[in-house]
């Protein structure tokens, strides 16, 4: 079997897709296309590439208020949000991890701080401070509230696998794994020594948050450790 391994077949194969222009595009699995006319809240340091005429800027410390300046200053850096404004191609990526898009249709989710990638401007968010977790977990864990309608793009180490969850099947899951759930669902965090030593192997192994009522939760075959800004 003969194959070519010429620079112009590989830039065949791995060239941007000029044909699409939604306004969120997956050009790879890994990589998000956000074609930019208006502005974006995205990651800080998700940029990859850009092209065209756009500024970026990073997120002001009064634009959302004192209340959102307050809790920012207990979640570290990973909640940190730029916005980009103009018009062009923007590639969007987060340390290779998988990217989802979902379209809230004035629904509401939640989605860990890490795994958030980016999302359009109109749609409503909060930093969430898992207060009762902190001393349990490295660096705590903080989440984002994301409610109105729009698009999301979330991040996952591989491929994300969601969970339902009814009355009568509340869910466990582990911290480190656990992505995003929907928006109503209110997790408790539960501490099992008797699990200690089955449920996970980050730091905080015997900490499980435990969901209840009706929705969903989207975990991530892996564990991400966080570390707040004072332990980097």
């Amino acid at each position: 079997m003969k194959h070519n391994y010429s620079i112009d077949e590989f830039i065949r194969q791995t060239k941007q897709d000029e044909s699409e222009n939604d306004y969120f595009e997956l050009e790879t699995p890994r990589m998000l296309e956000v074609n930019l006319n208006g502005d974006v809240w995205a990651k800080m340091g998700s940029m990859i590439s850009y092209n065209g005429s756009i500024r970026f800027e990073r997120e002001g410390i009064l634009e959302h208020g004192i209340g959102k300046m307050f809790k920012k200053a207990f979640s570290g850096e990973g909640a940190s949000l730029m916005k980009a404004d103009g018009n062009g191609k923007l590639y969007l990526a987060d340390q290779g991890k998988k990217i989802t898009i979902l379209h809230l249709n004035n629904e509401a989710i939640t989605v860990n701080g890490n795994d958030l990638l980016a999302f359009e401007p109109g749609i409503d968010w909060d930093i969430k401070l898992m207060k009762k977790v902190a001393g349990m977990m490295s660096g705590g864990l903080f989440n984002i509230r994301l409610e109105g309608r729009g698009l999301v793009a979330i991040t996952s180490h591989y491929e994300p696998l969601t969970l339902l969850v009814t009355p009568d099947q509340p869910v466990m899951t582990d911290p480190n794994a656990t992505v995003a759930w929907s928006g109503h669902l209110q997790p408790e965090f539960k501490t099992d020594v008797t699990l200690k030593s089955f449920f996970g192997r980050g730091s905080g192994e015997s900490v499980q948050m435990k969901f209840s009522g009706e929705g969903f939760v989207i975990v991530q075959p892996f564990e991400e450790v966080y570390y707040s800004q004072s332990n980097q």
